[in-house]
């Protein structure tokens, strides 16, 4: 097939070099992925998603994209750089903290700082809603985008995450980044469009999702749209919710909440290595992915795929 088309935001390749210090601590070759070095508004994987998906609004006409997520949402603030670098309005429909079923009673991230303060400077247009499930959020959504249809704007709306066929060829694209002779490819897994772009990219290699959402039925959205992504791509073959090897071990309490196992993996990493996680995604990732090292559940030329989020350090409640 011939390549969708892109409005280039990254700077790509994103470097990959091995973890010495990490790799002798944990008897592992371990090597990582630096999504969280873009280039392109603080960083993180969303940029490559966003590559297709502004492409795709530009020419659908859009004057204003909407999209939803939580407040600290790292999709958000990287679309509001996007949009700015394409002149168009963005707006979002955000909770502090969506759920599934039961509203969690930990806290998580703050409704100012990181992400937020980022959103503002980019003037995106931000619509607080009181914390409810992920349906509410994303009927909130809709309604925003028909406020702005009724005031005869032409209107694009992007799923959570970038989470649609388009977004995971961004991944796929992405895929061809990793050499050879890695065993096994490790990241955050949240709404599907990384997971499913790398799953369709990767085939010779074990790609383990760490979830960041207390949802196993979540491999079933997955599979849709990785059929999604098949289409795009002309493939014969079809997934299934099978084909995605998802470890919940690591979501802690709950969506958007830190863990301790998280918190404990951001300051080793950054104390071994120099490198900074996220409290939401990359920290959980990592902090499953050593526990499973330790337990010598995963071997081999092992890969991290670091997926950005650094804002977030600074929306934490116990931050000065």
């Amino acid at each position: 097939m011939h390549e969708l088309p892109k409005f280039p935001l990254i700077l790509s390749p994103t470097p990959l070099h091995r973890l010495d210090r990490a790799s002798v601590a944990l008897g592992i070759d371990l090597w990582i992925k630096r999504d969280d070095l873009t280039g392109f508004a603080m960083g993180g994987n969303k940029g490559r998603k966003l590559e297709y998906l502004l492409a795709e609004a530009i020419e659908a006409g859009a004057q204003v994209i909407v999209t939803c997520g939580s407040g600290q949402s790292n999709f958000i603030r990287q679309l509001g750089a996007a949009c700015a670098m394409a002149g168009i309005h963005c707006a979002a429909a955000v909770m502090e903290m969506p759920f599934e079923d039961e509203m969690p009673t930990e806290r998580g991230l703050r409704e100012t700082g990181g992400n937020v303060l980022l959103d503002h400077l980019l003037g995106v247009d931000l619509h607080w809603n009181a914390n409810g499930t992920w349906e509410d959020l994303y009927a909130a959504a809709r309604k925003v985008a028909e406020e702005y249809r009724s005031r005869g704007y032409a209107v694009y709306e992007i799923p959570i995450g970038g989470s649609s066929p388009t977004g995971a060829y961004g991944f796929y694209q992405a895929a061809k980044e990793i050499p050879s002779g890695f065993d096994t490819v490790v990241f955050a897994s949240s709404s599907g469009s990384t997971h499913v772009g790398l799953q369709l990219g990767l085939a010779e290699t074990r790609v383990l999702g760490f979830a960041c959402d207390p949802e196993p039925e979540i491999t079933e959205d997955f599979a849709d749209l990785g059929n999604g992504l098949r289409r795009l791509l002309h493939r014969d073959d079809t997934v299934t919710a099978k084909d995605f090897e998802m470890d919940f071990s690591a979501v802690g309490p709950g969506y958007g909440i830190p863990s301790d196992e998280g918190d404990a993996a951001i300051e080793w990493l950054a104390k071994a290595e120099g490198i900074f996680l996220d409290p939401i995604y990359s920290g959980k990732a990592f902090g499953g992915l050593k526990r499973r090292i330790e337990q010598g559940e995963i071997r081999g030329k092992t890969l991290f795929w670091h997926t950005g989020g650094t804002p977030a350090l600074f929306a934490r409640y116990d931050s000065n």
